[in-house]
């Protein structure tokens, strides 16, 4: 599905992507975490196709993003802050983008109808509080019944019922390929099927929850990632996980 080689990205002299190499496929629901300014934002930008690394390749289905970029029309991305018209209303937002897309396009309204988008639909965009653009954010993600989804923090302005229906939403996209980004490790239990953790640009280990609880002996991920990155700690540098996470 996504194959990402060789990936180097700078910032001027700051190396934010060090030699990146994953393979994504269909069925995966990937928690993407690690501490703040690892490059997981970075990477997730560069699969959308709105930066561009020095080297390296990105494919999906084979096909390289920068010779083929409407492979953009199969990504459903939902960002963490919205950037909406604002002299739109909600119903104008979502009219434009069907026709965008075109009205051929089969459409997945089920968040659109749970989130009641509806009953907001006359609204400005402007007006809407941080919660209920979230959830515009996340039945616009979804609304195209894309063959891949992101999610960026998606669950973090929104109140528990609506982060229950996205949550319950999600764990039902057996069929695609899904990253969200957290720094809330317990926002992942029971939604995803694997976890990648990067710090300082480079993956430090991507493995299926299955993997990693076994492996750790672990009855949570939350536990279970914690458990690991010590372990490594000790191992690799000899000193203590807090050390090395909140440095």
């Amino acid at each position: 599905m996504i194959t990402i080689s060789n990936l180097n990205k700078f910032y001027g002299k700051l190396h934010v992507l060090h030699d990146v190499n994953l393979q994504l496929e269909k069925g995966q629901c990937i928690g993407f975490v690690g501490p703040n300014g690892c490059g997981k934002t970075t990477l997730m930008k560069c699969i959308l196709g709105l930066v561009s690394p020095q080297s390296g390749q990105i494919l999906v289905d084979g096909v390289d993003i920068n010779v083929h970029p409407s492979y953009r029309q199969h990504i459903g991305f939902m960002p963490q802050s919205s950037c909406f018209p604002e002299n739109m209303s909600v119903a104008e937002t979502f009219k434009t983008i069907r026709e965008i897309r075109g009205n051929n396009t089969e459409c997945d309204d089920e968040l659109y109808k749970a989130f009641r988008i509806d009953a907001i639909a006359n609204k400005k965009t402007k007006a809407l509080s941080g919660g209920t653009s979230q959830k515009v954010n996340a039945a616009l993600a979804f609304l195209f019944n894309p063959d891949i989804l992101i999610l960026d923090e998606p669950t973090a302005s929104l109140d528990p019922i609506a982060a229950n229906i996205l949550k319950n939403k999600i764990a039902k996209e057996k069929h695609k390929l899904v990253f969200i980004t957290s720094h809330i490790l317990s926002e992942l239990e029971g939604i995803v099927t694997h976890i990648i953790f990067m710090d300082e640009g480079r993956v430090l280990f991507f493995m299926s929850v299955q993997q990693l609880l076994q492996e750790t002996g672990q009855e949570n991920i939350s536990q279970a990632v914690m458990s690991l990155l010590e372990k490594r700690q000790k191992q690799q540098y000899g000193k203590d996980y807090e050390d090395y996470f909140y440095r």
